[in-house]
C-alpha cells in the first residue's frame, strides 16, 4: 500500500529494525529472460517491456522489500534522445518508472516506499565511467545534466530520490544542488572501493558533504563489495549523524570492457546485524543480489532476529 508517513519517519521509528530495500533490478530482469545488452540497460524496458519491470518489482515485494528503487538509473533525456524519443516522451518514461514501482507497492497490505533512482552521469555514457568518476566536467555542468531528470522524477511523486552509485564528490555536489528546493527528500549513496570513493577521495569528506542538508534523510554506500561496506557504514554514521543506507552488490566485479561479471559472490545477508549496530537504517542489495537474498535479509533485519 502507499505509505501514510514519510520514509524519514519510518527510519526514526525503530532503530532495531532497519527498513529493507530491494535488490538488483537488472539481475531480476535477466532472470525473467530480458536482454539488457542495450546501452539503455534496464531503462529500455520502460518503453519496450514495462510489464517485465512490474514483474521484477513484484518479485521484490514478495521477498519482503519495503522500498522499491525505480528503473530510472540509466534513464536520461540524452539517452532516450539517441533512440529518437523526444523530451516529452522521455519525461513520460521517467514518470512511468515511478508509476510501475508504485503499483507494485500498492499490491500488498503494508507500507512500500518508492525511491526514484538518479544514477550518475557515467551511466548515461554506458562505458563504465560511473565506476571511475572524474569526468572532466565542472560541477555546474553536471548539475545542468541532472536537474531536468530530477524534476521529471519529482513530478511523478516518488517518496524519495535515490542519488545512487555516485563515484566522486564533484558529482555528489552537483546532485545535491539539482535536488535542492524540489521538496522531495533524498538519500546520497556513494559507490566505493577500498575505503575511498571510486575516484579515490576520502570517504569522510564525501559523507560530510551531505551532513548539513535537511533534505538528505540518509547517507551511505551502494554497488560496492560487501566487505568495503562494513567500515563505511560506521564512518557515514559518525560523520553525518544521519541514518545510513547500505546496499552493496554481490561481491562480483563488473568488467566494463568485457561487459561481464567476474569473480565469486560474497554477499551475506547476515551482515545486516553488524550494519544495524553501526547505524544502518536502510539495508538491501545492488547488482546480482536477488529476491532470495532480500527475503533472507528481511527475515534477519527484524528486531527479534
Amino acid at each position: 500500500m502507499k505509505p501514510d508517513r514519510p520514509l524519514a519517519a519510518a527510519l526514526a521509528a525503530d532503530a532495531t529494525a532497519p527498513v529493507v530495500l530491494d535488490g538488483g533490478l537488472s539481475n531480476q530482469l535477466e532472470a525473467q529472460g530480458c536482454d539488457l545488452s542495450d546501452a539503455l540497460w534496464s531503462a529500455r524496458l520502460l518503453a519496450d517491456g514495462p510489464q517485465q519491470i512490474a514483474a521484477a518489482h513484484a518479485a521484490y515485494v514478495r521477498a519482503g522489500a519495503q522500498v522499491l528503487i525505480t528503473a530510472s538509473y540509466q534513464a536520461t533525456f540524452e539517452g532516450f534522445a539517441r533512440r529518437g524519443v523526444d523530451t516529452g516522451g522521455a519525461a513520460e518514461l521517467l514518470a512511468r518508472s515511478v508509476e510501475l514501482a508504485r503499483e507494485a507497492g500498492e499490491s500488498v497490505d503494508r507500507e512500500v516506499w518508492v525511491a526514484a533512482s538518479v544514477g550518475p552521469y557515467g551511466a548515461m555514457l554506458a562505458d563504465g565511467s560511473e565506476y571511475r568518476g572524474r569526468y572532466g566536467l565542472p560541477v555546474r555542468e553536471l548539475e545542468r545534466f541532472h536537474r531536468p531528470r530530477v524534476e521529471a522524477l519529482v513530478a511523478a511523486a516518488p517518496d524519495v530520490l535515490a542519488l545512487e552509485t555516485v563515484p566522486d564528490i564533484d558529482e555528489a555536489e552537483a546532485l545535491l544542488r539539482a535536488v535542492e528546493g524540489t521538496g522531495t527528500p533524498a538519500w546520497l549513496s556513494y559507490s566505493i572501493a577500498g575505503g575511498q570513493t571510486r575516484a579515490g577521495q576520502p570517504l569522510d569528506a564525501a559523507f560530510a558533504l551531505a551532513a548539513d542538508s535537511d533534505q538528505v534523510i540518509a547517507v551511505g554506500i551502494n554497488c560496492c563489495e560487501p566487505r568495503d561496506a562494513d567500515a563505511a557504514v560506521e564512518l557515514a554514521a559518525s560523520v553525518t549523524g544521519k541514518p545510513v543506507v547500505v546496499y552493496p552488490n554481490s561481491g562480483e566485479r563488473w568488467d566494463a570492457e568485457g561487459r561481464r561479471w567476474r569473480g565469486g559472490g560474497t554477499y551475506d545477508p547476515r551482515r545486516v546485524r553488524s550494519w544495524r549496530a553501526a547505524g544502518a537504517r536502510l539495508v538491501g542489495g545492488c547488482c546480482r543480489v536477488g529476491p532470495e537474498q532480500i527475503a533472507e535479509l528481511a527475515r534477519l533485519a527484524g528486531p527479534a532476529a
